[in-house]
C-alpha cells in the first residue's frame, strides 16, 4: 500500500518504514519491535543514504592495487579511517555496512573503528553473507553464501 519509495535530495533510495513494517509484521508486544522501528526510521532519514563499506579483503585489494598501494591490514584501518572521520559525514550518511574486519579493528590509537561512526550517530551494519556460489544443476544460476548459518 502506498508509495514503496522516495528521492531524497542527495540521490539515495530510501524505504518507507510503514512498507516495511507492513510486509513483515512484527507485533507490537514483540521484544524487538520498538527497536527495529526506531532503527528503519533512523537508517531512511530523508535526505541521507547507506554506504557500502564492506569490501572484503580481496576486493579492497584490487582497489588498492590501482594506486600502488599495498594490501595490508594496516594500509585497509586507514583507508576506512579516512573514510568514516569524513567532516561532516553523519550530514550525509545514516548507516555503513562494514566487512566483518572492519568491525573487529581497532585506529591506532587503540580506537575502534566503528566508534568514529557511532560517536557521529550512523548505524553500523555488517555484511552477512560469504558470497555468491553456483547453484549445482543451473545455468551459472548464484545463490547467496553463509545466511543459513545466522540462526
Amino acid at each position: 500500500p502506498g508509495d514503496r519509495s522516495y528521492h531524497g535530495q542527495s540521490g539515495y533510495w530510501a524505504v518507507n518504514v510503514a512498507c516495511i513494517c507492513e510486509e513483515m509484521p512484527i507485533s507490537a508486544g514483540s521484544r524487538y519491535h520498538d527497536e527495529l522501528i526506531a532503527t528503519a526510521n533512523k537508517i531512511a532519514s530523508q535526505g541521507k543514504g547507506i554506504l557500502a563499506a564492506d569490501e572484503s579483503t580481496g576486493t579492497i585489494g584490487q582497489r588498492f592495487e590501482n594506486i600502488t598501494l599495498e594490501n595490508t591490514e594496516a594500509n585497509r584501518i586507514r583507508y576506512r579511517k579516512m573514510l568514516f572521520t569524513t567532516p561532516g559525514l553523519n550530514q550525509y550518511i545514516s548507516g555503513v555496512i562494514v566487512y566483518d574486519e572492519t568491525l573487529r579493528s581497532n585506529c591506532e590509537e587503540g580506537v575502534a573503528l566503528v566508534r568514529r561512526l557511532q560517536d557521529q550517530g550512523i548505524m553500523v551494519g555488517i555484511k552477512v553473507d560469504k558470497g555468491l556460489a553456483v547453484i549445482p544443476g543451473t545455468e551459472g544460476e548464484n545463490s547467496t553464501q553463509g545466511l543459513d548459518g545466522l540462526g
